[in-house]
């Protein structure tokens, strides 16, 4: 575990992210934040657990059976699977059906960001440069100023659930990064494994055979491209896309990626729900826009020689 955390420290410079990389990024915070929209899709004619237990059974079989099983501890796999599907994906639905819009949802997992940049400093002892600290604090700005201009009805409960699906991504992150899995793709396949059985048994505890009862009845075509999309393009392809920048880049340059999440989120559901922004809305998404823009400047870290003269 040492030697884990030790790999991950960084120079005095946080390195630069190539275009490809960062193109590459862009595409997967794309296909997440139309994610949100479409998920609610399915949401609406599937139950939420269901829902997410047959999206990782489809993300596990029949791949498992043709992908090789990644070189890392078989705990690694088991505790990233419960944390991404049982702790992060399955609230996410949960509080989404339980009312939070998807353009909210997709806002509020974007603390995982933060959470995920505490992690690196605590135990990775990265640096964050004088930009990201900049950077950091427009998002915040911007995510807070979305969430408080919002008269949706959600319940508080369901706010609090996606609240902690973004611990848990920041957790997940880690996981990763600790771990020091070289293949991803499989890393992803594998870990869906083990979602499934606790998510098939909570919905049986929570509703009984109701939901598989009438889950026939309630399929369609759009809940069937929903469940595609959440399968093909939101967990093997992002998946796959985000653990290998978290495998190639120090995580304090990758998490604040993920706040353009909510902007494609805000932009599908728009597509989608025709939920139009506010004034201040578009004002704090621009806020974002502006984070990112110069969160990616190069600069020299601002925390690294402190953790330097601490060790």
């Amino acid at each position: 575990m040492a030697d884990a955390l030790r790999a991950g420290a960084l120079d005095a410079e946080i390195p630069t992210m190539q275009k490809k990389h960062l193109l590459l990024a862009i595409l997967v915070t794309a296909v997440w934040g139309f994610n949100f929209p479409i998920t609610k899709l399915g949401l609406a004619r599937v139950d939420p657990l269901l829902l997410t237990a047959i999206r990782f059974t489809l993300a596990a079989l029949p791949l498992v059976f043709i992908v090789r099983r990644p070189q890392v501890a078989f705990g690694w796999l088991a505790a990233y699977g419960l944390i991404f599907g049982v702790a992060m994906w399955a609230l996410i639905n949960l509080g989404i059906a339980w009312g939070v819009p998807p353009g909210s949802a997709a806002l509020l997992i974007q603390f995982s960001a933060f959470f995920t940049l505490g992690w690196g400093v605590l135990l990775f002892k990265e640096g964050l440069s004088l930009p990201q600290v900049v950077g950091l604090v427009l998002a915040a700005l911007g995510l807070v100023g979305i969430l408080s201009g919002r008269s949706d009805g959600a319940t508080m409960l369901g706010f609090s659930l996606v609240m902690v699906s973004a611990v848990a991504w920041s957790i997940g992150n880690i996981v990763v990064k600790v771990s020091r899995v070289r293949e991803i793709f499989a890393f992803v396949v594998w870990a869906s494994l083990f979602p499934p059985i606790p998510l098939f048994l909570l919905t049986w505890l929570f509703h009984g055979s109701a939901p598989y009862l009438t889950l026939l009845e309630h399929v369609d075509g759009v809940a069937v491209f929903s469940l595609l999309f959440q399968v093909y393009g939101a967990t093997h392809f992002c998946y796959w896309g985000w653990n290998l920048l978290l495998r190639e880049y120090p995580v304090s340059r990758v998490a604040p990626l993920s706040l353009l999440i909510p902007v494609f989120g805000i932009a599908g559901s728009i597509l989608i729900f025709g939920q139009q922004p506010s004034g201040s809305e578009w004002t704090s998404i621009a806020l974002i826009l502006s984070a990112l823009a110069v969160g990616l400047v190069k600069g020299p870290s601002v925390l690294a020689s402190r953790t330097g003269q601490r060790a």
